[in-house]
C-alpha cells in the first residue's frame, strides 16, 4: 500500500500570530501616507469610455467586403433546384439569381419562360463584331448560348436518384459573379474596359441594388468571368486596366477562357452518361457587348453599352438622366486610396459643393483649380504643331494670371500612380480624342468639373462626352474655334483626317471656354 503524502506543516504560535499582523498593518499605513506615483510613459492606462457621435468622421461611402446573399437560407442543393429569379434587366445588362450552366450552355429553370426577356437582349455566341451583315448574324444567340429549362426538364437531366437516394448533380459557385461575355477584342483597352464594361456593371449594380443613398448593403462582386478571353486579352499594354480592377475590388478573383473550358468540360456528358452535372451561380451579373447594341439607348443613340445598363435603373426608379451625384464615388476612392492619394485630395469634390452651398460660388467652390492638358504630340492622332504651342500658351497666360495650376503631361510617360494622381486634382481636363481622357472617371466631381475634348473640323465620337456626363461633370466638343455640348445632339462622324496630326485648335478660344465655365458664365 502506498503512504500517505503529508505537507511538513507546524502549528503557529500567539507570537508568530502578532508578527504577521504587526506586518499586515505597517503596508497598509505605509500605502496610504505614499501613494504610488504613475508614470504616463511607462503605464499602460486604458480609457473605457465610448467616443461619441459628434467626433465620429463622416467617411465616403467603400465598397463592403463582405455580403450575405439575398436569399435568408443557402438552398440544398442536394434536394432542391430554386427557380431562376429575374432581378434586373436592361439591353446588354441581366442581373439573375438561380442561375444554372452545364456543357457551356446557360440554363434559366422555369416554369415560365415567356416571363423573361428574349435572349438576345440578354447574351450573344461571344464572337468578335464586324461591321458586316454576317458578323451581325453570327452573333445572335441560340439555345446553344442561353436555353430555358423546364423543371421537369431540369431534374431528369441534375436530379436526385431516389434508389441509390443520391444527391441532385448540382454544385454551387456562390457570391456574385460578372459573367462578360465580349470578346477579347474590346478588353485591352483602357477606355472600353475600366469607363465602359466595369463603369456599366457597377451603374448597373449600384442601381440595382440601391446604393448608399438608400442605406442599402451594396453586395461586393466575388469574381469575375471572361469565358471568351485569355488573361493576356483583358490586360491592356500600358496596365491600366489590371491596376484598375485589383483596386477596385481587391478580394475579386479572375477566371478566363481556359478556367471557363474547365467548367465546361466537367459539366459534359460523357459517351453512355445519361445523366450530367450542373454549377449553380448565386447571383450573376451577365454582361454582353452585343445584346446592349440591340438596345435603343446604345445602338441607335450613344454607341455606349453602359448607357443601356444606367438607363434602365434609372427608369425604373422613376427618374430621367443620370444616377446620384457620387455612385461612382465607392469605386474610383478605393483605386485612388491605392494609388496612395492623399485623403484632402479625394476630399476635393465635397469640399467644393460645400462650399457653393454655403453661398461661396467663386471659381464653383474648388479651392485650387488644376487644368490638365494631356498632349498627344508624338503619337499619330495630335494636334497641328503651331496649334500645340499656342494652346499651351494660352493655357499658360491664364493659369498665370488667375493663380491657377496647369499640368501638360504626356500620360504615357508617367507611372500610373502619377496618371493617376494627375487626374484627381484636375478641374479642367483638355485632349484630343484618346484614351488619354478615360482619366476623366478619377476626375474629382466638382461644380464646374469639365472636359474639353478637341476634334477634327466635322469628327465627333460619344466615348468621352458621354461618359463626362454619367458622372455629372460638363463636356464640349472643340472643333478648333467653334464647341458645342448637350443637350444639343451631334452624331459621331470620323472624316479622313480624325486620326492624323492635323487638327487644329485655336489656344485662345479654349482659355475663354474655361474661364467661362469657372466664373458661371456656362453653366
Amino acid at each position: 500500500m502506498r503512504g500517505t503524502l503529508r505537507a511538513p506543516f507546524r502549528a503557529i504560535s500567539p507570537r508568530d500570530a502578532i508578527l504577521i499582523l504587526l506586518g499586515a498593518a505597517s503596508m497598509h499605513l505605509f500605502s496610504f501616507l505614499f501613494p504610488p506615483v504613475h508614470d504616463s510613459s511607462s503605464s499602460i492606462l486604458f480609457d473605457t469610455r465610448l467616443p461619441s457621435q459628434d467626433s465620429q468622421t463622416n467617411v465616403s461611402p467603400v465598397l463592403l467586403d463582405t455580403w450575405q446573399s439575398p436569399s435568408s437560407t443557402t438552398p440544398n442543393l442536394g434536394s432542391e433546384m430554386p427557380h431562376t429569379e429575374l432581378i434586373s434587366h436592361a439591353p446588354g445588362w441581366t442581373i439573375f439569381r438561380n442561375l444554372y450552366m452545364a456543357d457551356g450552355t446557360l440554363f434559366i429553370l422555369t416554369p415560365n419562360p415567356e416571363s423573361f426577356p428574349d435572349i438576345k437582349f440578354m447574351t450573344s455566341t461571344g464572337l468578335p463584331a464586324l461591321n458586316s451583315p454576317e458578323s451581325i448574324a453570327e452573333r445572335m444567340p441560340t439555345a446553344r448560348d442561353l436555353s430555358f429549362i423546364s423543371p421537369e426538364e431540369a431534374h431528369r437531366r441534375w436530379g436526385r436518384d431516389h434508389p441509390t437516394r443520391e444527391l441532385n448533380r448540382i454544385f454551387p459557385i456562390d457570391g456574385s459573379t460578372l459573367l462578360f461575355n465580349d470578346p477579347g477584342q474590346f478588353l485591352n483597352h483602357y477606355y472600353h474596359f475600366c469607363a465602359e464594361l466595369l463603369f456599366g456593371a457597377w451603374a448597373f449594380w449600384h442601381g440595382t441594388f440601391g446604393g448608399a443613398s438608400s442605406g442599402s448593403l451594396i453586395p461586393p462582386f466575388t469574381r469575375a468571368i471572361f469565358p471568351h478571353a485569355s488573361g493576356e486579352e483583358w490586360r491592356d499594354g500600358p496596365g491600366m486596366n489590371s491596376f484598375f480592377l485589383r483596386s477596385a475590388w481587391p478580394s475579386l478573383t479572375v477566371e478566363t477562357r481556359i478556367d471557363w473550358s474547365d467548367r465546361v468540360s466537367a459539366t459534359s456528358l460523357r459517351a453512355g452518361e445519361r445523366n450530367g452535372r450542373a454549377w449553380w451561380f448565386d447571383t450573376v451579373l451577365l454582361s454582353d457587348r452585343s445584346a446592349a447594341f440591340r438596345g435603343p439607348e446604345c445602338g441607335e443613340r450613344t454607341q455606349r453599352t453602359a448607357a443601356e445598363a444606367i438607363k434602365g435603373v434609372v427608369e425604373r426608379a422613376g427618374r430621367t438622366g443620370f444616377l446620384e451625384r457620387g455612385w461612382w464615388d465607392p469605386v474610383r476612392l478605393s483605386v485612388l486610396r491605392f494609388a496612395g492619394i492623399s485623403p484632402r485630395t479625394l476630399d476635393i469634390g465635397p469640399r467644393a459643393f460645400k462650399r457653393v452651398e454655403r453661398g461661396s460660388s467663386h471659381n464653383g467652390g474648388v479651392e485650387e483649380v488644376v487644368v490638365t492638358y494631356i498632349t498627344r504630340q508624338g503619337v499619330r492622332r495630335h494636334l497641328v504643331n503651331e496649334d500645340h504651342e499656342g494652346l499651351v500658351r494660352a493655357l499658360e497666360e491664364m493659369c498665370e494670371r488667375r493663380g491657377w495650376e496647369l499640368n501638360v503631361v504626356h500620360m504615357e510617360r508617367l507611372s500610373k500612380e502619377e496618371q493617376l494622381a494627375v487626374a484627381a486634382r484636375t478641374t479642367f481636363l483638355i485632349g484630343v480624342h484618346g484614351n488619354g481622357l478615360t482619366h476623366l472617371i478619377m476626375m474629382p466631381i466638382t461644380p464646374i468639373s469639365t472636359v474639353i475634348e478637341l476634334f477634327y473640323p466635322e469628327g465627333y465620337a460619344h466615348d468621352y462626352e458621354w461618359t463626362t456626363r454619367a458622372l455629372g461633370m460638363k463636356h464640349f466638343a472643340v472643333w478648333n474655334d467653334t464647341s458645342t455640348t448637350y443637350p444639343k445632339w451631334t452624331w459621331p462622324n470620323y472624316p479622313e483626317g480624325f486620326q492624323g496630326p492635323q487638327i487644329p485648335v485655336h489656344g485662345p478660344y479654349v482659355a475663354k471656354l474655361i474661364e467661362d465655365r469657372a466664373d458661371g458664365n456656362l453653366p
